[in-house]
């Protein structure tokens, strides 16, 4: 994608020809690569032309930089004006070259010094009156340039606060192309603009959600719980209004805090897919994503033409919660399969290529019938068709990669009246927390964090069992018929569970308490 090296801002003067380049970025997937701004300024019929395969938004440029920078005060050259977007081979897309081209063009004219702009990034979108606009995807860009000996940046003022949480680098707010001038010409000393990402932890709210809301269904989350602290995939079948949807919404209050590489992995990816406006930085919470039944495939797992992070990426270290499962268009659930194998997503479309992270807890709800009541009240009046049609929607390969199972019952009016404490989100989050410490201890070698990423090998070496253990599993893998995908998903269930007690050995308690856990499709989704 083109070498960053420590900078090359230059201009060269072959008579009246002058030649400039100045340092900007594009984004490749969720990563920031270098792009050299040429601009050649020569005599010749007028014309202004980009070459470097530019998409409609950055030939139409042209149009913008030859105004602002007229409505700025400058002198735009009446003369043959080259810009090259290099390297030539990428394709280039958005408005965020605007700021870097008319910066090249201000250093051939004169106005600007080039040791002014060297070993400096630019970006931004230029408005027609001068103004410098947001653009997506700053802070892997910014990120990408730091890691590259970049040490100062100019951007719109809109995207400060997210540049600055790359430490190393000199942010630097843009909100006209008249100050940058001013700035780069020694007449208004530059505004430095800091951020502090422990400051940005410690100042974020809390979610005001709670399980202590929640009355009953112990045993649903019960089985949370342990999906949390294992970061295992879990679906809850259950009639209308049994709470479903109101645990679903708590689960991230369950899960550990952020670490800062995690947040500033999952706001990379917010500011490509263009979520992070209105000067927002960080993201700071676990991310709860939860679409509407009607959405593509497109917009799921990501794509168009040059592919963008879809919601399965907009989950990454989070949780992706799909309510009334069956609802979902089966081309779309089908999708998912790949990135909750292997944590990621692949994009292939005929401009390239894009792998996109999607390392998240996948949590879907449903009715047991098109109206819900099947086997929890008399009135249901689905027929066995309707019911099999109704089920048949999600798939067998897609239910085997969720680990947990569990049946919500209806809430009766003594849980509901009842003034028994129930625990809170923060108690069982501590739980939580002790069992993800000893996953990270166990693991730290093995590039993986969570026992719902243990390979079939590792498996083997980390779910060792007795002989009365494996006794009981071999007879509920007979007698139940799981797959092979879902007996490594039983072994690292019982992991988990272990963990929740302490992360000793796993027992036969533990491995009935994980077959208890994956029965559900065969009792109910057959």
């Amino acid at each position: 994608m083109g070498v960053w090296g420590s900078g090359f801002n230059c201009v060269f003067m072959r008579g009246e020809d002058m030649l400039a380049k100045v340092i900007s970025a594009a984004i490749m997937g969720i990563d920031g690569y270098r792009v050299d701004v040429e601009v050649d300024i020569s005599t010749g019929l007028p014309a202004f032309d980009i070459v470097g395969l530019p998409d409609n938004a950055v030939r139409e440029s042209k149009e913008r930089v030859r105004t602002a920078i007229k409505n700025s005060g400058f002198d735009f050259p009446v003369k043959r004006i080259t810009v090259n977007l290099a390297p030539a081979n990428t394709r280039k897309e958005g408005p965020a070259f605007d700021l870097p081209i008319a910066v090249g063009i201000l250093v051939c004219i004169g106005v600007i010094k080039p040791e002014a702009v060297e070993g400096t990034l630019f970006l931004g979108e230029l408005s027609l009156d001068g103004a410098v606009k947001s653009v997506d995807g700053v802070l892997p860009m910014v990120a990408s340039a730091e890691a590259n000996g970049v040490r100062r940046c100019f951007l719109p003022a809109g995207n400060a606060r997210e540049a600055a949480i790359v430490s190393g680098v000199e942010v630097i707010p843009a909100d006209s192309l008249q100050r940058l001038v001013s700035v780069c010409t020694g007449r208004e000393e530059p505004t430095v603009f800091h951020a502090d990402a422990e400051e940005l932890f410690e100042a974020a709210g809390g979610e005001g959600l709670d399980f202590a809301d929640v009355k009953g269904q112990e045993a649903v989350k019960r089985a949370l719980e342990i999906a949390a602290a294992g970061m295992h995939n879990i679906i809850m079948v259950g009639p209308p209004g049994s709470g479903k949807t109101m645990m679903a919404k708590r689960i991230p209050t369950i899960l550990p805090d952020l670490t800062v590489e995690e947040s500033i992995e999952i706001t990379k990816i917010y500011s490509v897919a263009g979520l992070m406006r209105n000067g927002r930085s960080l993201i700071t919470k676990r991310p709860f994503r939860s679409p509407h039944h009607t959405i593509s495939g497109v917009a799921m797992v990501g794509g168009g033409r040059i592919p963008k992070p879809g919601e399965v990426s907009l989950s990454h270290n989070g949780v992706l919660f799909l309510d009334e499962l069956p609802e979902f268009e089966r081309g779309v659930l089908e999708e998912l399969r790949q990135p909750l194998e292997d944590g990621e997503i692949t994009v292939s479309r005929v401009n390239g290529s894009m792998t996109f992270p999607a390392s998240l807890m996948f949590v879907a709800a449903m009715n047991p019938c098109p109206c819900g009541f099947y086997g929890y009240s008399d009135k249901c009046r689905c027929t066995n068709t309707q019911i099999n049609k109704y089920m048949g929607k999600v798939s067998g390969p897609l239910l085997d990669r969720i680990d947990v199972q569990i049946e919500a019952s209806a809430v009766d009016y003594e849980d509901m009246r009842s003034k028994k404490h129930a625990e809170s989100s923060a108690e069982i989050k501590k739980r939580v927390a002790a069992a993800h410490s000893i996953q990270a201890e166990r693991y730290r070698d093995e590039d993986i964090y969570f026992n719902s990423q243990l390979s079939a090998s590792q498996t083997e070496r980390f779910c060792k069992l007795g002989k009365a253990e494996e006794e009981l599993i071999r007879s509920a893998f007979d007698r139940l018929g799981f797959s092979a995908r879902a007996y490594h998903k039983l072994l690292k269930l019982a992991r988990t569970i272990a963990d929740l007690d302490g992360g000793g050995e796993i027992t036969v308690r533990h491995i009935a308490e994980a077959i208890q856990l994956r029965s559900l499709d065969r009792r109910l989704l057959c």
